[in-house]
């Protein structure tokens, strides 16, 4: 959403100056401007002569503002106050590396776990000693920059979407600006979900374009999305319940410990914790839909078979692995973020401060 522009009014002193002479403002063939166009005023009343010809008068110029290039931090301004160079690349851009390097990390610090959640949940299923060997930290890796990225990115720009028309965001609306930023993630790089999870379950393939052309052959381009329904179900509540309680809960904190880094650790343990609980179910249904030779079409089949074969626990099955990879995970990734999101608002904010000292010294230099 565009900044809203507003109009800036400098009042100056200008010393050495008169009022001016009384003078008749005439058209081309001898009519008052003041008779001839309302734009300029009307005949008679104060500070006229009663025929509207001539008046002592003051005005108002208004001009648009504009950044003039003498007002900008210069290149030894910028040096001098490094924490400023940052405000140079454009936010959206810092924002997207921010969620893209901060995915990257959280998912490196926790791959082990990621994996023996996935081997549980998929409890069943036929895995070869060498398939469960097989390292899937490169597709995992392509796939996790883009998803981090794009989720916190549209996060925050779905929330400018959601706010009222006061510039508020209301519970609903940071509930749905998380939703949709969870589906719109999941959507774009589901197919290197599914890939990723044959990869690791999956026994007889050795790398992961075998895979991706097997499944081509075989089940079609629609094995891509294999689950994708209830992955987008469960990744919407869950996404909307993390982000939502993790903003919510720092907005209620005193800035100066906001502003700590053991605050937003615990914040996001804190927010993956109640999202976990609540949207695990549907993360192990998506799960199992996507295995190969699934006996499950839809979300109702996966939620029957599952209660048949395992009950209740089974919905739940790798949850501890789940915590233990989901949770540091989550704090380190919404750590991150939220560290370069402060990051980038100290560069702005240094970089205005020079920038105002710079337009105050030139407004010195013009008024003597």
């Amino acid at each position: 959403m565009p900044e809203e522009k507003k109009p800036v009014i400098l009042w100056r002193y200008i010393g050495k100056l008169e009022a001016s002479a009384r003078r008749s403002f005439s058209t081309t063939d001898g009519e008052p401007l003041w008779k001839s166009d309302k734009r300029f005023g009307a005949s008679g009343g104060s500070g006229s002569d009663g025929d509207g010809t001539s008046c002592k008068f003051a005005c108002i110029t208004v001009v648009e503002k504009r950044n003039r290039k003498e007002f900008l931090p210069t290149s030894a301004q910028l040096l001098k106050h490094p924490s400023s160079i940052l405000a140079l690349v454009h936010r959206e851009a810092t924002l997207f590396a921010a969620g893209a390097v901060s995915g990257a990390v959280a998912k490196t610090a926790t791959a082990p776990l990621e994996r023996i959640k996935l081997l549980m949940q998929t409890h069943g299923a036929r895995i070869a000693e060498e398939g469960a060997k097989k390292s899937i930290g490169f597709i995992e890796v392509i796939r996790i920059i883009p998803y981090s990225a794009i989720q916190l990115f549209a996060y925050e720009n779905y929330k400018n979407l959601f706010r009222g028309e006061d510039g508020e965001l209301s519970l609903i609306g940071r509930l749905a600006a998380g939703a949709c930023a969870g589906m719109t993630s999941t959507f774009v790089t589901y197919p290197l979900d599914v890939l990723r999870l044959r990869m690791a379950v999956d026994p007889g393939f050795r790398t992961a374009s075998e895979i991706a052309l097997s499944m081509l052959r075989e089940e079609g381009i629609t094995s891509y999305y294999s689950g994708l329904g209830p992955s987008l179900f469960g990744i919407a509540p869950y996404i909307a319940v993390n982000f939502c309680i993790f903003d919510l809960v720092k907005k209620s904190l005193p800035e100066e410990a906001r502003r700590r880094t053991e605050t937003s650790v615990f914040t996001a343990l804190l927010s993956a914790s109640l999202a976990t609980v609540m949207c695990y179910p549907l993360d192990t249904v998506r799960r199992q839909m996507q295995m190969k030779g699934t006996p499950y079409k839809t979300v109702f089949d996966a939620f029957a078979g599952i209660w048949a074969s395992d009950g209740f626990i089974g919905f739940y099955r790798g949850l501890l692995p789940n915590f233990l990879k989901n949770l540091p995970s989550s704090s380190i990734k919404l750590t991150t973020y939220d560290f370069v999101k402060r990051l980038i608002e100290t560069s702005e904010n240094e970089y205005q401060r020079i920038t105002e000292e710079n337009r105050e010294k030139y407004n010195k230099k013009f008024t003597g």
